[in-house]
Order: C-alpha cells, then sequence, then structure tokens
C-alpha cells in the first residue's frame, strides 16, 4: 500500500474554560523533520508528542500545531507589572526629549503592548491531557487516511506509466531488423566510397558486420528493463510503502534505457527511448513524495 508524504489532520478538545485546536500538516522530506508548536504549558510533553509522531508518521516534514482558544473569565491572566513600568519608562523618556506631554491616553496604550497580559499557566492534570492526547492522535489519523488516499492516486499514475514503458520497449523490436538492414547497406556503400567493389571480401565483409553488431546489441538489456519494470510494480503492491526503493529501483530502469538509447544508433528507436525517459522522468519527481 503506497502512501504519500503529504497529508493533513485536524481535531479539537473543550476543556473546562478553553478550547483546544490540534492540526497536523505533512510534506515530503529524506529524513523525519518534526516542527512542534506548542503552548509553553503543554512544552514538558513534546517528547511524548515526538515519539507518537515518529511511530506514527515515520518520515517527512512533520509540523504539529496545538492552539488554545481561553473562554474562562479574566481571572485567567496576569499583568506583567516589570514589563509595563519599563514600556511607560522608555516613553516618559522619549516625551521628555521631545517636550511632549504623556497623556493619560498612554497608559492604556501600554496594555496593548506585546505580552503585557498573559494568560496564567498551569500545569495540566492527567485527564485534561488525556483528552489532548486523544486530539492529537485523532489528527495524526486524519492525517495518515489523508496520506493513504493521495498515495492510491499516486500508485494509478505510476502502473499507467510503466505500462507506457513497456509499450515502447514492445515497439522497438519491429525496428531491430530494420536497423540491422539499414547498417549493412551504410557500411557498404561507405566501403565502396574507397574501394573498388570487386575487391571487397564478403566473408570478411560478414564477419565484421556480425562483429559490429554484436557491441550494438540491445537484448540483454531489453530483457533487464522489462524485469526492473515487473519489479517495480511488484513493490508497488506490497504491504508496505517503499518509497526509497521504488526510488532505487527507477535508477536501474534509468539505467537500462539509458543503454539502450546510447547502443540504439537508430532514429526511429531513439524516439522510443526519449518517450521512456519522459515517462520515467515524471515517475521520479513523484517518487520523491512517497513514505
Amino acid at each position: 500500500m503506497l502512501k504519500s508524504m503529504t497529508g493533513f489532520g485536524k481535531a479539537s478538545c473543550e476543556l473546562p474554560g478553553k478550547k483546544i485546536s490540534v492540526e497536523i500538516k505533512a510534506i515530503n522530506s529524506k529524513q523525519l523533520d518534526l516542527i512542534l508548536r506548542l503552548p509553553g504549558v503543554y512544552k514538558t510533553k513534546e517528547s511524548e508528542l515526538r515519539t507518537l509522531l515518529m511511530q506514527k508518521l515515520v518520515r517527512g516534514k512533520i509540523e504539529l500545531i496545538i492552539a488554545v482558544d481561553q473562554s474562562g473569565s479574566a481571572e485567567n491572566y496576569s499583568i506583567n507589572r516589570q514589563l509595563v513600568k519599563k514600556y511607560f519608562a522608555d516613553v516618559k523618556m522619549l516625551a521628555d526629549e521631545l517636550n511632549v506631554p504623556v497623556g493619560e491616553y498612554a497608559f492604556s496604550s501600554l496594555l496593548k503592548m506585546p505580552d503585557v497580559l498573559k494568560p496564567q499557566e498551569q500545569e495540566p492534570d492527567e485527564n485534561e491531557w488525556e483528552q489532548i492526547l486523544a486530539a492529537v492522535e485523532d489528527a495524526v489519523g486524519q492525517c495518515d487516511h489523508y496520506r493513504i488516499a493521495e498515495g492510491a492516486k499516486l500508485e494509478k499514475d505510476f502502473i499507467n506509466r510503466i505500462a507506457l514503458i513497456l509499450k515502447f520497449l514492445d515497439n522497438i523490436s519491429p525496428f531491430e531488423t530494420q536497423r540491422i538492414e539499414k547498417m549493412k547497406e551504410r557500411f557498404r556503400k561507405d566501403l565502396s566510397d574507397v574501394v573498388n567493389t570487386r575487391m571487397i571480401d564478403e566473408n570478411r565483409f560478414e564477419q565484421e558486420i556480425i562483429y559490429y553488431l554484436e557491441k550494438i546489441d540491445i537484448t540483454e538489456e531489453k530483457v533487464r528493463l522489462k524485469n526492473n519494470c515487473d519489479y517495480f510494480l511488484q513493490t508497488l503492491a506490497e504491504d508496505e510503502s517503499n518509497g526509497k526503493k521504488l526510488n532505487f529501483i527507477s535508477q536501474e530502469i534509468g539505467r537500462e534505457i539509458n543503454t539502450i538509447g546510447s547502443k540504439a544508433n537508430d532514429s526511429d528507436i531513439q524516439k522510443l527511448v526519449v518517450q521512456m525517459k519522459d515517462e520515467l522522468e515524471k515517475i521520479k519527481e513523484q517518487l520523491y513524495n512517497i513514505l
């Protein structure tokens, strides 16, 4: 079962005096890259959350956001007195330098400055944390289902493109016989341009042709390319998502296609090679997003 590394999940839970919102965003990455954005009160739980994400989502650049929407009374907040005094001292010093009075509005404005009003953070009790953790697990599950759905779409695309590569490979065969005849004619013409045709040893000429044809024979490459494509499809059908393994197989497919192209010495075969390369590049682009 193929899984994409792209995913999204969202969940929430209601607690006394506040609402907890959880979001998980995942995109592709070679390794596991975790970014946790947590309120200060839940920082002590970061290790537990990292372990959960590592076990469930395995790989990718994953961002977890936990937000708290306070709906309680004003008793949940306090004024940072030292910070207000610092703001006021700076404002008064600037007012004296500019020789302007500090009006009453200045004090009310200070209360709107950053970090002046802050929530009173308390350690979450176990019952509260269990509810938050359940919301995180719900978001993780949604993210995983999103990955599975995206992986199913990519799997269909891979199967279609591998089928096209195999089709182009089959289309090479009719041109191989023509290629041999074209080579013989070209070699004979080139030779006749410098040597009298009556002086050509036909047996030696055929031996040289056979030797050259062995050098450019693509039978083995065709067999290996077919086998690698079959192996790619078998790996797609496995229970686990094997993005790295599929990437290695695609590299082997690319090597065989390139070798066929370098040995082809035929414009019709080269066109088919270009089409195979085009399909393979599209596969490789999507493989970077496979878990």
